[in-house]
């Protein structure tokens, strides 16, 4: 049988992922190679230090190819970044062929009109999205092609990105020496390896909490409503308890990954933890109960925004699976009791699936789901460009802006 290779990358703020995947002509999906680097070349998901981000990726990568012994030359890439904005828009066309049938040229004719809105001269289009639509004034139709009609509508999610950002973004893996086969938003990523078919039908909110942004996505009736992203995250947190406690960064952030607790609540017997002392001085001794305050202010915060975006969709009502919570910051204890009390549904962690074999389980965390779902995307897709394993050439820098424009998404297919 055939077999593709697809490597999803995950650029984050504070981390960098990459998974190496293998899909059969089965569409079973083996997991090769795993590599994380830390990052600190980007700032709430946007790219400030260009040769400190091509570092992290190279050492992802190279972690990835070593375990698995793959040359990667082509990776699929998450984007996320408080730069991005989402809204909605409507397209109509006439229908001119035989018989009035409406065939695929149309529906792409039909997104392209509704490409047709004023944006800020230096935001671009990354995804148009395919909500509903509409033949005759028939509505809720999810394909039209093959049907019958004269008049035919849409209504489409549209998500765009500051072009530069986007730009940065190629930049970076280019000059890492490898190809973008494909850009992605990472929640619509993450939906992908966390969601169930029957969350996305009956209504669900996907919250993904990473180091520098917390990204927001909203499904109902398998199709994507709303997304959001806040530039509040993980990192926040750290920053709080190193202020709140007057610890060093790496102190915060272990306190926060060995004694993270956002639910203070649920302490029943408090403990003292002990931080070693800086450049000599005494070792300092705090309360869980102390921290676990520290950190749950910022994540009430954080599901608040959420809480607020949820409202704005207008689909608050309409959730039936309750939030999936994902992503690093997921690992707190306490989430999922938090989550529920402050967005008033039930809420469950979400881990990778839709795997078949190989180092499933190095990948069954939260923090590898946009990556793993950069993957299955990819499957789901099936673009030749998805996974690369042969040699190629780096994309000239001069051609940035006519590939971004190349990698505008209908998502006819998917939703």
């Amino acid at each position: 049988m055939e077999e593709r290779i697809i490597v999803g990358l995950d650029i984050g703020t504070t981390k960098v992922c990459a998974v190496v995947a293998s899909i059969t002509g089965n569409n079973q999906v083996n997991i090769l190679g795993v590599g994380k680097a830390p990052s600190d070349g980007l700032n709430r998901g946007v790219v400030v230090n260009i040769d400190k981000t091509v570092q992290a990726i190279r050492a992802a990568v190279e972690q990835a190819q070593l375990a698995s012994g793959i040359e990667v030359t082509a990776v699929n890439v998450g984007i996320a970044g408080d730069h991005i904005r989402s809204l909605r828009s409507k397209g109509v066309v006439t229908i001119t062929n035989r018989d009035n049938e409406i065939t695929y040229k149309d529906v792409e004719r039909l997104l392209a009109d509704c490409k047709n809105i004023a944006l800020p001269s230096d935001y671009e289009i990354i995804h148009v999205i395919p909500q509903e639509f509409i033949v005759d004034g028939q509505d809720g139709i999810s394909d039209p092609v093959g049907m019958s009609g004269m008049r035919m509508e849409a209504e489409v999610h549209i998500i765009t990105g500051l072009v530069s950002a986007v730009k940065n973004m190629y930049r970076c893996v280019e000059r890492a020496g490898f190809q973008v086969a494909d850009l992605m938003l990472e929640p619509l990523a993450s939906s992908y390896s966390v969601l169930e078919e029957e969350e996305r039908e009956a209504g669900v909110v996907l919250v993904d909490i990473g180091g520098g942004t917390t990204d927001v996505a909203i499904m109902q009736d398998s199709t994507i409503r709303h997304t959001a992203v806040v530039a509040i995250a993980g990192q926040k947190v750290t920053d709080d308890i190193r202020i709140g406690l007057s610890v060093l960064e790496d102190q915060a952030e272990k306190l926060k990954r060995d004694h993270g607790l956002c639910y203070a609540d649920m302490i029943q017997e408090d403990e003292i933890i002990t931080i070693p002392g800086i450049a000599g001085r005494p070792p300092k001794e705090i309360k869980k109960s102390v921290l676990a305050k520290i950190i749950q202010a910022r994540v009430e915060e954080i599901l608040e925004i959420v809480a607020i975006e949820i409202k704005r969709s207008g689909y608050a009502s309409q959730l039936s699976a309750g939030a999936v919570i994902t992503g690093g910051g997921s690992l707190l204890e306490g989430m999922c009791p938090l989550a529920s009390e402050i967005l008033g549904m039930d809420a469950k962690i979400g881990l990778p699936r839709g795997l078949s074999g190989g180092l499933v389980n190095e990948v069954k965390s939260p923090i590898y789901a946009t990556g793993v779902g950069l993957v299955l995307h990819a499957l789901h897709t099936k673009s030749p460009q998805a996974g690369l394993n042969t040699p190629g050439k780096v994309t000239d820098k001069d051609d940035l802006v006519s590939k971004i424009s190349n990698r505008m998404k209908t998502w006819f297919k998917e939703f």
